[in-house]
């Protein structure tokens, strides 16, 4: 069955999307994969910072986890989007991005976004610049963990990404 974005529901996650979310980060592939546990908590504690994407049966399709930063009340951080295979090439992310985002700013003065990206994630790099260019933003970059913080083993710097100030939400 194909779904359309239209046919989609974007709203807060609840604990019972836990592991539905847990499975769409396992199987996107490019994220680091968190205990199951920690999906669990964060539709907990962060639901209001975050939302998910549902099929018509309600099931999670697409997710974005984020939360505000508490040293810089103005700023969310994404900390993962996630889109399930059968539902990618729709825009889902980028809807997604948009209305976590639009809630946001409704609720507070959410003037910057941020997250973190690997070198050659190119998915999340045009995610986050068609954001910026979306939202009217300059986007800036720098390496926020290099390689050698990482305790377990290789792993890529991460590039914090910094967009604002938005202008549009």
């Amino acid at each position: 069955m194909t779904a359309t974005q239209a046919d989609l529901q974007i709203d807060r996650p609840s604990v019972a999307d836990g592991a539905a979310l847990w499975r769409i980060a396992k199987e996107s592939g490019k994220l680091d994969l968190n205990s199951s546990y920690s999906y669990l908590l964060w539709c907990r504690d962060f639901a209001g910072t975050s939302a998910v994407a549902r099929a018509e049966d309600g099931e999670p399709v697409g997710f974005v986890t984020g939360y505000v930063r508490p040293e810089a009340p103005d700023t969310l951080l994404v900390w993962q989007v996630a889109v399930d295979s059968a539902y990618r090439g729709r825009g889902l992310a980028a809807a997604l991005l948009d209305g976590l985002t639009a809630r946001l700013t409704a609720e507070r003065p959410i003037t910057t976004v941020e997250t973190t990206i690997t070198p050659g994630n190119t998915a999340s790099e045009r995610l986050f610049t068609s954001y910026a260019a979306r939202h009217g933003a300059d986007v800036t970059r720098e390496v926020l963990f290099g390689a050698s913080l990482f305790p377990d083993g290789p792993h890529d710097p991460e590039v914090l990404y910094r967009i604002g100030p938005l202008t549009s939400a």
